[in-house]
């Protein structure tokens, strides 16, 4: 049974953003007894509607597994065991198991795992705050930073040991660093993914990824009643420049390939989602520690964006167990540089998928040759295979020290 947390002043942990980052980060903290209040700027019911990522890794799952927070997510999530690949209607499958040493990815929407989480935090009375926003925090150099914040419409302050800012990219904690701290890199792709969610059965038991000298398309699935899939569209277009009909029209003609067939659906919903790749760093300064969106955006092709988040979470909560566990701090010195490792290694794996698999029209005919030729490579060279599922379900080395060759270099 849910019960509603006093307000509190003063925690341990302070965390800004009730995603999926800042969620997963305080259950963790409460399974060793340390406190977090988690500040959320949305309703709740804006929270648990917000159609985001549905792929998780194989690491993603193991951790809301020990947070205690994956009874549902085992009951319902859908496991894959491969993925398909497609250039022009020649499909390639990518054996990811056999591949990775028995590892696989499970879809199960971004949204139900923060529902999941939010239920979780809710029944044990611990303190998660929405329609909360931070305005300022200040004493990052003290030993106890203020963040300041509106609910029910007062201004109010939480003291506490640590900040973590899971508050996405648009969020507050970025700016709290001196002018100019951070450095930024970003990258914008010349196209952006139309979405829809179809009420339909999905056409195919693991997602295809498509290359059509129209477009690329994604076929995808929330449920095994819920189709998600994509189409590529310019970037000046809008929800309107795609009535229902040109959508299936686009998909039958991008996804297609000889024996098989798509279903159609009611569409129940549309959204365009720009493709860019952004990163902060370092993630840290003084007691304030970025995480996800915050630090950093990757276009969706991969599916990173929420493993990402989560890898984050990992790192930052063994940083803070081992703080309040024994006083070591080295962990939260070093939180950036063990971010870093992997925030690269997994912009570079979806810059390799995303230009792989789309039209780019600022892209000359020689470039698109050799598009086609890396995808050759792909159904031809087991070895180039085997990179992109290990990177696909999540190399175990990305949560380790060691750095890792780009994939260029690998395949």
């Amino acid at each position: 049974m849910e019960t509603l947390p006093e307000i509190p002043t003063r925690t341990q942990v302070g965390i800004i953003g009730g995603g999926p980052a800042g969620l997963l980060l305080a259950q963790l903290l409460h399974q060793q007894g340390i406190g977090a209040v988690v500040l959320e700027n949305r309703p709740r019911a804006r929270v648990e509607a917000r159609q985001r990522a549905g792929l998780l890794e194989q690491g993603t799952v193991d951790l809301l597994r020990e947070a205690g927070a994956a009874a549902r997510l085992d009951r319902e999530g859908l496991v894959h065991e491969g993925v398909l690949l497609s250039y022009n209607g020649r499909r390639h499958r990518i054996n990811l198991s056999a591949l990775t040493g028995g590892a696989c990815v499970t879809i199960y929407a971004q949204t139900e795992v923060v529902k999941d989480l939010i239920q979780q935090r809710l029944a044990q009375g611990a303190p998660l705050l929405f329609e909360a926003e931070a305005t300022r925090i200040e004493g990052l150099q003290t030993a106890k930073p203020l963040i300041y914040y509106t609910y029910q419409g007062e201004e109010r302050t939480l003291a506490c040991d640590f900040v973590a800012g899971c508050d996405g990219f648009q969020g507050i904690a970025r700016r709290a660093a001196p002018a100019g701290f951070f450095k930024t890199y970003d990258k914008t792709y010349p196209y952006c993914w139309l979405g829809i969610i179809a009420e339909v059965p999905p056409s195919t038991d693991e997602l295809i990824y498509a290359f059509h000298e129209r477009g690329f398309a994604l076929h995808s699935m929330r449920s095994s009643e819920r189709s998600r899939l994509y189409v590529q569209c310019a970037v000046t277009d809008t929800v309107e420049d795609w009535p229902d009909a040109r959508i299936w029209e686009e998909l039958h003609a991008r996804l297609g390939t000889a024996g098989w067939s798509l279903r159609e659906g009611p569409i129940l919903e549309k959204t365009i989602t720009p493709m860019r790749s952004f990163v902060t760093e370092p993630m840290q300064y003084e007691r304030l520690f970025l995480a996800g969106d915050a630090a950093h955006i990757v276009p969706p092709t991969g599916g990173k964006g929420l493993n990402m988040a989560v890898a984050d979470t990992k790192t930052l909560f063994d940083a803070l167990r081992a703080w309040y566990q024994t006083g070591d701090g080295e962990l939260l010195r070093t939180y950036s540089a063990a971010c870093m490792r992997r925030v690269w290694r997994v912009q570079e794996f979806s810059n390799y998928m995303t230009e792989l698999l789309h039209l780019n029209p600022e892209k000359s005919a020689f470039d698109q040759h050799l598009q086609e030729s890396r995808f050759q490579l792909l159904t031809t060279s087991p070895a180039a295979s085997q990179v992109i599922a290990e990177n696909y379900v999540g190399l175990a080395a990305q949560r380790a020290a060691a750095p890792l060759a780009p994939l260029s270099h690998a395949l």
